[in-house]
């Protein structure tokens, strides 16, 4: 039993759907999450009636997924948040599913699939369509992307309360990064209604979502990566336009990533709303979202020069290192027992990698990404595109999935790999990755704004500053400075003189030697 249940859980694994199958009866996985309010709710209202639980213990097989440990579970089986309450066959797949159940609505949902398995058996599960194994939609990679998503912009904006779309809100920090250079106002008036809305300001932090339009009654969690990813999107925007009201919320919630998540060696994964018995933090570190924390650490340390995050960064990328990765391949957390060459994983790893290149001059962090993204390359990329994970595993783990997020972190990764070494077969991997979905794109909506950035830069050229001098001299900290986040800067080039960089982009170059002829360079180059 889990959290004072009285349903006999199994852990997800390749016994439980054995079991399942010997003794012919489904499968009821349960995807829950630490810092889920109602997952513990669900629990105590549904789980622990005793009558639903002596029927589930009779005649299911109860399996308990934390879907923090198991991504590539809660991407299969998640249905449209947490809890999901999913009856699958012993092969995996679905017969019925649900969010939360309280017990009379669990009930029903239990009859139903009974009948259901008594009159076809094994044939009442399907497979989902993202599932069947079909190839992403192929396209050609043109300007038209970027623009259909820019559009999307404007589109589905928010006039009134900022965002994009309706309730709930969700911060999408990936689509604010696209805006800042394409939409700024929309995306300042965005941030703006993040910080009154979902902000902390006692603790510091970002919460998870907003339920309604305007911002208000938000899902207290506190998630890692959520965390992240707006400590960039918020830094991003200090640099943008200077204003301490993008770097305050960026540097509290570093405060509370430190004061709250911290364990020893890296960042744990969440902490939940507070209850009236007090406040469930999850100190596991994962391997991708303490990548991406190095990621977003590195970016402000580059627009402030602040201590702490880059020792922070430091310091997680050394435990990354030493901890989580064995010859390019990234365990999802720490631990024999621990999914590995999980895409997300891989992708964010080599971003922490190349960031902390630019940032820190750190060679070693380089070299580590040249092995993850080889790693990666060779085991999960396959017929031009990107699968989250090995096509192993119990239930629908063996059928591969092609996630369109992962790909676009993938491929920006690469992107930077392949100018920082100058290996073009990194963008190469790149273009046919963002290349097997744009069949699609007219069809992508804001959600996936990122798609069109990366898209946007192997369209075109990027901007690289290559410094002779060392990672942090002037010159390096004027060029990490300079406001375009999609620029790459490679510190302690070998040419050309020291004390002097090189901006171009593309064939079109100049040589400067102070950071003030930088910007006019940078300026008289970009259109």
């Amino acid at each position: 039993m889990t959290d004072g249940t009285r349903v006999e859980w199994r852990e997800w694994g390749t016994a439980a759907f054995d079991e399942a199958d010997r003794r012919g009866d489904p499968v009821l996985l349960a995807l829950t999450a630490t810092w889920c309010g109602e997952c513990h709710e669900m629990d105590a209202q549904t789980y622990g009636e005793p009558r639903i639980a002596a029927n589930l213990n009779d005649g299911f097989v109860p399996v308990r997924v934390d879907v923090d440990r198991h991504p590539r579970v809660r991407e299969r089986y998640n249905v449209g948040g947490f809890p999901s309450t999913v009856f699958c066959t012993p092969d995996g797949k679905r017969i019925a599913s649900a969010g939360f159940l309280g017990p009379d609505g669990m009930r029903q949902v239990i009859d139903r699939v009974r009948e259901r398995w008594d009159a076809s058996g094994a044939d009442a599960g399907r497979v989902p369509r993202a599932l069947a194994d079909d190839a992403p939609p192929a396209g050609e990679l043109t300007d038209r992307i970027e623009e259909h998503l820019a559009g999307q912009l404007d589109a589905q904006f928010d006039a009134k309360f900022g965002g994009w779309g309706d309730a709930p809100k969700f911060p999408l920090p990936r689509t604010v990064e696209f805006a800042l250079k394409r939409d700024r106002a929309k995306a300042r008036q965005t941030l703006d209604a993040i910080t009154r809305g979902l902000f902390d300001e006692s603790a510091g932090g970002f919460y998870r979502y907003a339920r309604t339009r305007d911002w208000g009654d938000p899902d207290r969690a506190k998630l890692l990566a959520d965390n992240a990813a707006l400590v960039r999107a918020f830094a991003h925007a200090y640099c943008y336009t200077g204003e301490e009201a993008y770097r305050r919320p960026a540097d509290r919630t570093v405060d509370f990533l430190v004061d709250a998540l911290w364990n020893g060696s890296a960042f744990g994964g969440s902490q939940g709303p507070e209850t009236e018995t007090g406040t469930r933090t999850d100190l596991t570190a994962f391997a991708g979202s303490n990548a991406l924390t190095v990621d977003a650490l590195l970016t402000l340390t580059a627009y402030t020069d602040a201590e702490e995050p880059r020792t922070y960064a430091r310091r997680v990328l050394s435990t990354l290192q030493s901890d989580f990765i064995d010859d390019g391949v990234v365990r999802h957390w720490a631990d024999d027992d621990a999914p590995t060459l999980v895409l997300d994983d891989q992708a964010r790893t080599v971003a922490a990698g190349v960031r902390a290149a630019q940032v820190l001059g750190d060679s070693e962090a380089l070299d580590m990404a040249r092995r993850v993204a080889d790693r990666t390359i060779d085991a999960l990329f396959d017929d031009g595109s990107f699968r989250d994970g090995p096509a192993t595993g119990p239930g629908l783990l063996d059928r591969p999935l092609r996630p369109l997020d992962g790909t676009v972190t993938a491929a920006d990764a690469l992107l930077d790999l392949a100018i920082l070494t100058g290996e073009d077969r990194y963008r190469d991997v790149a273009r046919d990755a963002v290349g097997a979905f744009a069949g699609a794109w007219d069809r992508f909506g804001v959600q996936v704004a990122g798609y069109g950035a990366v898209a946007a830069r192997l369209c075109g050229e990027s901007l690289v500053v290559s410094v002779a001098d060392d990672a942090g001299s002037d010159l390096h900290r004027a060029a990490l400075r300079i406001a375009d986040h999609e620029k790459v800067v490679r510190p302690d080039a070998s040419a050309p003189d020291r004390g002097t960089a090189v901006v171009a982009v593309g064939d079109r170059s100049r040589t400067v030697s102070s950071p003030s002829a930088l910007a006019d360079a940078v300026a008289s180059l970009v259109e």
